[in-house]
């Protein structure tokens, strides 16, 4: 390690060499590089943490860029995970990155989580959220946590020692119903780099047990008028005890084995020369670009669509952006368990970046 790199944080009093040290031997996993995730890990590279773990399977579109500002437009259509490891190896040469080129799932993530010290959520859904929690309480590990809405963002660490999990602040995840859109979620760019450095200046106390860890307490930000309130919530002994998983995670995000990349898709066409594409988009998107072939079965029309059909041969889901399409499969699972479905990783938007930029609608 370089002695004058880290020089304006081990001059601090309360920091010094031996704080340092400690950031160097550490181990974090990020779970999401997206608006919350990019400046975790540009902070907690730069500052010295010795291994930094990325989980991330999707592609970066022109709607990041402007919270996700680690990305530039020549990096459209690329793999995030990609984009980040080549940045941040360039950040800082010291930092050991490892990529787990996928989404966090039931069946990986307490391999995936098991082998670091610290996690950090910077997702962006309730299933992945409640997900962490779980294999965190179960691997005895702390996580901080971030979420962020329209002006406003949320900070916390749960599972720190004896304090509360996620659960004792939301013991369940709301309704479906009550879960706003991915395409009706806004965020003002900068709220995500504000919650995210809260979240690596967390992470950088827990590691160094510097300062006032934020076990028990929620911080609700608004950028509006620039205020914070600090929330206390109790530990609720149950939910420390959690042995297993749950059966299922509901949300937006499938199981890996319900993902499929545009280009295995393309290779799929070109193999077979046709597979039951079904497009879930209202008729409108449909008609101004699709795959040669697609089906159009709008997500809000669905369930009417199949409520008749009998269904053996696999489907695949697209979509604009690989939301709707997850979503759709949710919703048919229950009336064809054995039935095979695929979700499109990207939909539309990583169609036309990296396959066909005109679509290829007959």
């Amino acid at each position: 390690m370089k002695e004058d790199r880290y020089i304006r944080q081990t001059v601090l009093k309360d920091f010094g060499p031996e704080k340092q040290q400690m950031l160097s031997k550490a181990k974090v996993l990020v779970v999401g590089a997206g608006g919350l995730g990019i400046p975790v890990l540009q902070y907690l590279s730069a500052m010295g943490v010795g291994t930094l773990g990325i989980v991330e399977q999707d592609i970066i579109e022109i709607s990041n860029l402007q919270r996700q500002v680690l990305y530039g437009e020549e990096d459209l259509g690329k793999q995030k995970i990609q984009v980040v490891l080549d940045k941040l190896k360039r950040l800082n040469s010291e930092t050991n990155l490892k990529s787990h080129d996928t989404f966090l799932t039931r069946g990986n993530a307490l391999d995936i989580l098991e082998e670091y010290d610290l996690i950090i959520d910077a997702s962006d859904n309730f299933a992945t959220r409640y997900l962490i929690n779980d294999a965190c309480v179960i691997l005895n590990k702390p996580f901080v946590s971030g979420a962020i809405h329209g002006f406003e963002g949320q900070v916390s660490v749960f599972n720190y020692k004896d304090g509360p999990t996620y659960r004792c602040l939301f013991p369940s995840a709301p309704e479906q119903g009550n879960i706003p859109d991915c395409n009706e979620n806004g965020v003002l760019g900068v709220i995500p780099g504000i919650i995210g450095t809260l979240q690596a200046l967390e992470a950088v106390k827990v590691i160094t047990h510097t300062g006032e860890i934020m076990s028990g307490v929620l911080l609700l930000y608004s950028g509006l008028d620039q205020s914070v309130r600090k929330i206390k919530f109790p530990t609720v002994l149950k939910n420390k005890q959690r042995k297993d998983l749950e059966p299922m995670y509901e949300s937006m995000i499938c199981e890996m084995e319900e993902l499929v990349s545009v280009n295995s898709l393309y290779e799929l066409l070109n193999d077979t020369g046709s597979i039951r594409i079904i497009d879930v988009r209202t008729t409108e998107e449909y008609s101004q670009e699709a795959i040669a072939g697609a089906m159009n079965v709008p997500l809000e029309e669905i369930l009417e669509y199949f409520a008749s059909q009998v269904v053996e041969h696999p489907m695949y889901f697209i979509c604009q952006s690989g939301v709707r399409s997850q979503h759709a499969i949710q919703l048919l699972k229950p009336k064809f368990p054995k039935t095979p479905m695929f979700s499109v990783i990207g939909g539309m938007n990583a169609w036309l970046q990296q396959v066909s930029p005109t679509g290829n609608k007959s």
